[in-house]
This record gives C-alpha cells, structure tokens and sequence, in this order.
C-alpha cells in the first residue's frame, strides 16, 4: 500500500502532481488499472484519532477482510480547490476504484472529478450536495449521537455548567452543537452549555491544531465547566489533553476515543464518545465496488441502524447506572420518533 505523507503543487499549469511514496505505487503516466481503492484525507490527515482514523480504519478493515489494496493520500498545507481536483484525478486516472474523498471540503472537487471519470465510484464523506450515478454520498445523523452525548453530559456535570468546542464554524459542526445543547437540556434545564468555535470558514485549521484546542477548553474550564464535549478532528485531542490534565471529563467524537492509542493517557478522563460509522461507512462502499455493485445516491448512517452511537468503553461511565439508564432511554426515544433531534442551533 502506498500512502502520501505531503503533496506538493508546483502550480495550477502542471499537468500532474509528483506523489512521493513510502512503497510501491506508479506517477500520473502509469497505464497500469485495477489498483484498488484510494482515500484522500480531510484536514489533519491520519494520526488525528478521530475522523481521518475512522476513515483508515475501514480502509484497513477492508485490506484484511477483501484482499484489498490501495493507497491513502495526505492533504497539503493551505491547499485550494484546484490541489483536490488534481489529486482525485490523479488517483482515478492510475486505476483506483472506488476513489473516496474524506470531507464535505470535497464536495466541489467530487462534482468536477466524477464527471471526467464515470466508471469510477467516488464517495464523498459528510456531504450530499453531489448528485451523480457514481458518486456515493456517505453521511450521518451526527446530531442524535451528541444528543446521547448531552443527556450524559448534562447528568455528570457538578458545576451546572458544560462545554462544547467546535473545530470550524459551519453547518455540519452546527449539527453536533444542536444535538449536543438539546441533549443537555431536555435534561437538565439549569445546565449552562458554553459553546465556542475554533476557527470559521474559509479557515478550516480548527480540524488540526491541538493547541488551539487546549487553549479554548482551559478557557472554558476556567469559566467553570467541568464537561466538554469536542467535535474539532486533530485539534480535539488538545480539548481532551486539557479536560484530563484539569482533572473533568472529556466526551470524544467520531471514534471510540477512549481506545485510541494517542490518547491512552488520558482516557481514563475521556467519558464517552459520541460515535459516528465513517469507518463503517467506507469499508461497505469499497466492498460494494469489489462485488461488482457498487453503491451510488445517497448512504445515510443514524441510531437505528447503528451508524451513530454513544460509546461507552469507560469502566467509569459504566458504573453510573443513572447516566447509562438515561442515555439508553433517550436513544430509545429518538429511534422511535419521540424525540426529534434538531439539526441547527
């Protein structure tokens, strides 16, 4: 397998990207088809123990299971538009199916690529802006899990007060905070939720600095909450890392985070995570190409199927019988239709 630790453009008029590779793989002019699937990360790339990792993990998943090969792409610093659609071409024009790109930031790129390439299945994660016979949109009712996440939030709190850190300003993080803040006060009323945003559009590097993380929840904590829940990709890992050093909780986001090894001496603080099925996500669509029918339209993951959840792995959380009972019949009400979630603040 080969992945891409950078990318560098050397300009809009180069017909091709360089790839620097770390085993075998081919350049831009290799004729040869067939290389399996391909995944171009979001910002922060792999190692953020989050949304790119959930990402990998279903690639990996896939690698051992299907016999599948491929290759995984790193974004590059401060890239455009123009860097995505020349990555996604490069991928599709060497072979790579399905082709799937790890962000609603590839949205635009996705549209333009797919159009070149219509034997290819692209999948395009946290969006359905793209309406194409082989483009799979692969999304999410983010806004249950961090419901779950909120009614426990909100039944652990000791100050009355919690927080929420969002990575960028924009209507999918806004779909987190809704659930999250309905959560907590369909609970708890009294319940103060401090609600703040790392960075805001067209400045997505709130995914991927820790110490802007760290900053922000020492900020909040300061100010009395005692329960953060982040949904801030790479940089929640400095919101966890301040929540644990402080000595309060942490609910993690995308990923089971308390089993992440990044995080593993702090998981002790991480109380819960609020779950969504990326990796899931990726490892079905990449088997649907393998078996010859591939997905296409839109692919929705929410509470009833399992593809958004609440994960527990804490023996702390565990042992709060109160919070799981509570946690379980919200779930419960939300599957059947008793409580409607919001999706916007």
């Amino acid at each position: 397998m080969r992945r891409v630790s950078s990318i560098a453009v050397a300009g809009i008029g180069i017909a091709a990207l360089a790839f620097t590779t770390t085993a075998c793989g081919g350049s831009s002019s290799d004729s040869k088809k067939d290389k399996g699937a391909a995944i171009a990360y979001d910002v922060g790339g792999r190692g953020d123990q989050s949304f790119n990792d959930a990402a990998y993990d279903g690639f990996a998943k896939a690698k051992k299971e299907l016999g599948v090969e491929g290759d995984d792409v790193e974004p590059s610093e401060g890239e455009s538009q123009a860097d995505q659609v020349q990555r996604l071409t490069e991928l599709a024009r060497e072979g790579h199916n399905p082709v799937i790109a790890v962000g609603f930031v590839y949205a635009p790129a996705v549209k333009e690529v797919a159009k070149k390439f219509p034997k290819v299945t692209f999948g395009l994660v946290d969006d359905d802006t793209v309406h194409a016979k082989n483009v799979v949109n692969m999304v999410f009712n983010e806004e249950q899990s961090s419901y779950l996440a909120g009614v426990a939030a909100a039944l652990t709190t000791k100050s009355k007060t919690v927080g929420f850190v969002g990575g960028v300003e924009n209507p999918l993080i806004k779909k987190f905070e809704a659930g999250y803040v309905q959560g907590v006060h369909d609970t708890d009323k009294s319940v103060k939720v401090k609600v703040q945003y790392l960075t805001q559009p067209p400045d997505y590097s709130g995914f991927k600095k820790p110490d802007l993380g760290k900053n922000t929840a020492n900020g909040q904590l300061d100010a009395g909450a005692d329960v953060i829940y982040q949904s801030a990709g790479k940089a929640g890992t400095g919101v966890i890392e301040a929540t644990a050093a402080r000595g309060k909780w942490a609910i993690g986001v995308d990923m089971d985070q308390y089993k992440q090894a990044g995080l593993v001496k702090v998981k002790d603080k991480i109380l819960a995570s609020a779950t969504k099925g990326v990796s899931d996500a990726v490892f079905n669509l990449i088997k649907s190409v393998k078996d010859g029918k591939p997905q296409s339209g839109t692919v929705r993951y929410g509470l009833k199927t399992g593809g958004v959840g609440l994960a527990d792995s804490n023996p702390a959380y565990q042992k709060m019988t109160k919070v799981v009972e509570a946690v379980e019949t919200a779930k419960k009400k939300i599957i059947s239709g008793e409580i409607k979630v919001k999706t916007t603040p």
